[in-house]
C-alpha cells in the first residue's frame, strides 16, 4: 500500500512530539489485517439497493400472477408483468445514480485525520489508519478510533455524543479515548489501541459518529397505506377468485384471467418505485450544488422545517476576520501589548478565526514565548496564556469576550456596547494574577486593550434570509457571540427583529418560559452549547420542526437533536459527521435548493399517491360488486395494463419529477385517502353501472367483449377527469400530457391491430354514447365531491 503521507502535504512532528510508525510498520499491520476497515457509507450498498427493488411483497405478488398468464395465456394479457420489470429497473438505475453521486461527495467531504508517520504527520483516509498510528487532534476534530493520550495540550474532549454526559473531560497523558468523541477545546495526540469493527463507536453501531436516522412521513405514510391495501386485497382477491370460478365454470382460463384482471390493479406497485425515484432525483440535483445529504429522507424533512436556527459565524459571515483597531485601556502601552498578542497568537497551534486575524494583524516578536496555554472553549468564552518576556518577565492573560472577563457595571462595557451596535466583534485582552488552572483566573482581571474585529458577511445571506422569511419560515440566529454585537449583524442583512437581541443568559431555564421566548425574538448571542441544545428542544416542544445549521464543534450538541442538522464543509469533523446535509461548498444560499427540492418531493409524491390509489379503491369496489352480482369481471389484465399506463403509470412519472413550490403540509396519509377513497367509489360506480346496462344491451356471441369495450370506455373517461384535477394548477406541459394520453386512447380504438391486440371494439353507437353519458355525469359528481372534501376535511 502506497505511503499516504507521500500524497499528502506533510508537517514536521514537533520535538519533544512522538514520531510514530515507520512505513515497514504500517506494512506489516496491513497485513495481519489491523486496519482501520470499517466501511462508512452515504448511501445503501449496490446489493441492497437491487435487493430493495427487487424483492418487494408486491412485485412477488404480481411476479406470481404474471408466470400464472404465462400457462393460461395469451401473453398481451401478460402486460403488466413485463411493466413491473420495466419500472424496478428504472428503480435500480436510479438509485445507483444518485448512489454514485453520493458516494462521489462523500469522498469529498470525508474527514482525514492528521497521523504522524515517518517522523511527519499528514492528512490520510480514516480507513487508512492503522493498529498503532499516532493521530494528532485539535479544536473540532473527532476521534476515529479507540486510543491512549500521547501528548495533551488543555486537551478537552466531549463524550456526550457516547455517554450522555455534556460537561468536556480534560485528558492528560495515558487517558483512554473513545471514538465518536470529540475535541472541544486545546489539542494533542494518541495512539490507536483499537480500530475498526473493535472500536467502541464501531461496535455501537456508529450510532454517535454517524447521523440520526430521519423520520420520513412519506416513508411512514406509504408503508401505512400498503398495509391498508394489503388488508383489503386478500379477501377481495379471494372472493374474486371463489366467484369467477363459479361464473366461468365451463371456462377455467378465462376465469382466471378476468380473476387476475381484477387483483392486478389493486397493487399500487408504482408509488414505491416513483417515491424511490423522487427521492433519488432529488439527491443528483443537489450534488450537483455541492450539497451532500447524508440521508433521503433529509431533503424531505427540511421542506417540512418551519424553524430554521443559524449559527452567525460561518452561515451568516464568512470564516475570516480582520482586526481593524486596538484601543489600549488604563495607560498600556500599544507595542507592548502587540508583543503580547503576537505572544498568545505564537501559542495556540490550532487558532480559530478571531485568533488567526491577531496573528495576522501582530506577528510574534523576538524573545517572547509560552510556558502554558488555555485553549479557547465556547462555553468559557475565553482563552489564555502565561508568557515570558525578553527581559525574563513572567505574565498570564486572558483573552476573550469583555462581558464575560469584565464585571457588570465596568465602564468599558459602554464603549464596548457600541462598538457591538456597529456590528463588530470586541475582545478583551487582561492580565490577570492567578494560574491559568485556577477556576477563578477570570475573577479581578486588569484590562489592557480592546481588539476590534470586523466581520465579513456572506454576500449570500440577505438573500437566503429573505427567501426564508417569504416561505414562512422563522429564522433565530443563536450564536456564542455577544448579542449586540450579532443583532447588528443580522440588522445588516435586514433580518426581522434584529433590532431587539436577547441576551442567552438571561433567558429562563424552563422549558416553556424559554419556548415562548424563542418564539417572540429572532436573534440570540451569549449562547452555550448546551443551551443550545436546550433551545432546539424548547422549539421541539412547542410542535415546531427545527433545522439546525453551524460549523463549529459548539453546534454538535444542537446539529444532533435538531429535526435537520445542516453543516458546512469547511466546518469541523465533528460537525459534519452528525449533520444529514453537509453544504461541501460552504455556501448558505444552497439551502433554498434544499427546501424547494424537498417540496418538489413531497407535493408531487402526494399528487401521484392519490392517482394510485384510486385505481385501487376502485379496483377492491368493482371486485366486491362482481362478487355480489355473480358476474364475470368485466375486464382482462391487459384492458387494466393499458388504463393504468395512460391514467396513472406515464403522467405519474412526469407528474412526480416536475417543479412543485408548495409549502410541505402535514398528514400525508390523511390528505391522500380524502381525494383517493371518494375518487375511486364514483370511478367504480360508474363503470359498473355502465357494465350492467352493456349486460342487458348485448347479447348473443362476443357481447362480453363489446360489455368489456364499454366498461373500458367509461373508466378511462373518469380516471382522465382524476388525472386532470390532479394535473392542476395548469401549465401548457402538463395541459399536454393529459391531451397525450386521451390521444394514446384515441389511437388504440381506431387502429384494428390495437383492437385486436387489446380486445377492444365499441359495438353500435348506443352503448358507446351512453358510456360517455354516464362517465361526463360521474366527472361532475367527481368535480363536486373533490371540492366538498377540500372545504369539508382540510388538513
Amino acid at each position: 500500500m502506497t505511503d499516504p503521507a507521500q500524497t499528502a502535504v506533510e508537517e514536521p512532528v514537533p520535538p519533544s512530539g512522538h514520531p510514530g510508525l515507520t512505513t515497514a510498520q504500517v506494512a506489516e499491520r496491513v497485513s495481519r489485517g489491523e486496519v482501520n476497515d470499517v466501511p462508512v457509507r452515504s448511501s445503501r450498498s449496490t446489493t441492497e439497493i437491487v435487493r430493495a427493488n427487487v424483492f418487494t411483497r408486491f412485485n412477488a405478488i404480481i411476479g406470481v400472477l404474471f408466470l400464472v398468464i404465462l400457462v393460461v395465456g395469451p401473453i398481451q394479457d401478460g402486460l403488466f408483468g413485463f411493466v413491473i420489470v420495466a419500472n424496478t429497473a428504472i428503480g435500480i438505475i436510479q438509485e445507483l445514480r444518485a448512489k454514485k453521486t453520493l458516494d462521489s461527495l462523500a469522498v469529498i467531504g470525508e474527514s482525514k485525520p492528521t497521523v504522524r508517520r515517518n517522523g511527519t504527520a499528514a492528512a490520510i483516509p480514516t480507513g487508512e489508519i492503522v493498529l498503532g498510528d499516532t493521530i494528532e487532534l485539535g479544536p473540532g476534530d473527532k476521534c476515529v478510533v479507540d486510543g491512549e493520550i500521547l501528548e495533551a495540550d488543555g486537551l478537552e474532549i466531549d463524550e456526550s455524543l457516547l455517554t450522555g454526559e455534556a460537561d468536556p473531560v480534560l485528558k492528560k497523558p495515558g487517558d483512554k479515548v473513545m471514538s465518536g468523541s470529540f475535541v472541544v477545546a486545546g489539542g494533542g495526540a494518541f495512539t490507536a489501541t483499537k480500530v475498526g469493527r473493535e472500536a467502541y463507536a464501531a461496535q455501537l453501531a456508529e450510532e454517535a459518529s454517524r447521523f440520526t436516522l430521519v423520520h420520513s412521513e412519506l416513508r411512514t405514510g406509504i408503508s401505512q397505506i400498503l398495509k391498508y391495501v394489503t388488508w383489503m386485497m386478500v379477501p377481495t382477491a379471494l372472493g374474486l377468485i371463489i366467484s369467477q370460478l363459479v361464473v366461468q365454470n365451463h371456462d377455467w382460463r378465462e376465469a382466471v384471467r378476468r380473476v387476475i384482471g381484477g387483483i392486478v390493479p389493486m397493487v399500487p406497485e408504482g408509488l414505491v418505485l416513483l417515491t424511490s425515484v423522487a427521492f433519488a432525483i432529488g439527491v443528483i440535483r443537489l450534488g450537483r450544488k455541492q450539497c451532500l445529504v447524508q440521508e433521503l429522507p433529509a431533503i424531505e424533512g427540511l421542506a417540512r422545517v418551519d424553524v430554521v436556527c443559524l449559527d452567525k459565524t460561518g452561515t451568516l459571515t464568512e470564516g475570516g476576520m480582520d482586526v481593524t483597531e486596538l484601543r489600549p485601556l488604563s495607560g498600556a502601552d500599544e507595542s507592548y501589548v502587540h508583543q503580547v498578542l503576537g505572544a498568545i497568537g505564537q501559542s495556540d497551534p490550532r487558532p480559530n478565526a478571531s485568533l488567526q486575524a491577531i496573528i495576522d494583524a501582530y506577528p510574534a516578536a523576538d524573545g517572547w514565548h509560552s510556558t502554558e496555554a488555555l485553549p479557547f472553549s465556547s462555553a468559557r468564552k475565553y482563552s489564555g496564556a502565561a508568557l515570558g518576556g525578553p527581559d525574563g518577565e513572567e505574565s498570564t492573560w486572558l483573552l476573550g469576550a469583555p462581558d464575560v472577563l469584565l464585571p457588570d457595571g465596568d465602564a468599558s462595557l459602554a464603549e464596548i456596547d457600541d462598538l457591538n451596535a456597529q456590528g463588530l466583534r470586541v475582545l478583551l485582552l487582561a492580565r490577570t494574577e492567578r494560574g491559568l488552572d485556577d477556576p477563578r483566573v477570570a475573577q479581578g482581571v486588569r484590562p489592557a486593550a480592546l481588539v476590534i474585529l470586523e466581520q465579513r458577511l456572506r454576500p449570500d445571506a440577505a438573500e437566503t434570509l429573505g427567501y426564508f422569511a417569504e416561505q414562512d419560515v422563522a429564522a433565530k440566529v443563536i450564536s456564542g457571540d455577544n448579542a449586540v454585537s450579532v443583532g447588528a449583524v443580522a440588522g445588516k442583512l435586514g433580518m426581522s427583529g434584529a433590532e431587539n437581541p436577547v441576551d442567552a443568559r438571561r433567558l429562563p431555564s424552563d422549558r416553556d418560559e424559554m419556548a415562548a421566548v424563542l418564539e417572540d425574538g429572532a436573534v440570540f448571542g451569549r449562547v452555550s452549547p448546551q443551551q443550545k441544545r436546550d433551545m432546539v428542544a424548547a422549539l421541539q416542544s412547542r410542535g415546531h420542526n427545527v433545522a439546525m445549521t453551524g460549523d463549529g464543534v459548539n453546534d454538535v450538541l444542537a446539529l444532533k437533536d435538531a429535526d435537520i442538522g445542516v453543516s458546512m464543509g469547511s466546518g469541523s469533523e465533528a460537525t459534519r459527521a452528525v449533520a444529514q446535509i453537509v453544504l461541501l461548498n460552504n455556501s448558505f444560499s444552497t439551502l433554498p435548493s434544499v427546501v424547494a427540492e424537498g417540496r418538489r418531493v413531497i407535493g408531487n409524491i402526494t399528487r401521484v399517491a392519490t392517482l394510485f390509489l384510486t385505481k385501487t379503491v376502485y379496483s377492491v369496489l368493482l371486485a366486491i360488486l362482481v362478487v355480489c352480482s355473480q358476474v364475470p369481471y368485466p375486464f382482462l389484465p391487459r384492458h387494466l395494463t393499458l388504463l393504468s399506463t395512460l391514467t396513472i403509470g406515464v403522467p405519474a412519472f412526469f407528474l412526480a419529477l416536475a417543479p412543485n413550490k408548495e409549502r410541505a403540509k402535514p398528514h400525508f396519509v390523511r390528505r391522500v385517502m380524502r381525494y383517493s377513497i371518494p375518487a375511486g367509489v364514483i370511478a367504480g360506480a360508474a363503470t359498473f353501472v355502465a357494465y350492467l346496462l352493456a349486460r342487458h344491451y348485448y347479447t348473443g356471441p362476443g357481447s362480453l367483449d363489446a360489455e368489456t369495450s364499454v366498461a373500458t370506455l367509461t373508466l378511462f373517461i373518469v380516471s382522465m377527469w382524476v388525472l386532470a384535477i390532479i394535473a392542476r394548477p395548469y401549465t401548457w406541459w402538463r395541459i399536454a400530457l393529459v391531451l397525450a394520453m386521451a390521444a394514446g386512447f384515441l389511437i388504440v380504438l381506431v387502429t384494428p391491430w390495437l383492437q385486436t391486440f387489446f380486445a377492444l371494439k365499441l359495438v353500435g353507437t348506443t352503448m358507446p354514447w351512453a358510456a360517455v353519458g354516464i362517465a361526463v355525469v360521474a366527472s361532475a359528481v367527481l368535480e363536486v365531491v373533490w371540492r366538498w372534501v377540500g372545504k369539508r376535511f382540510p388538513v
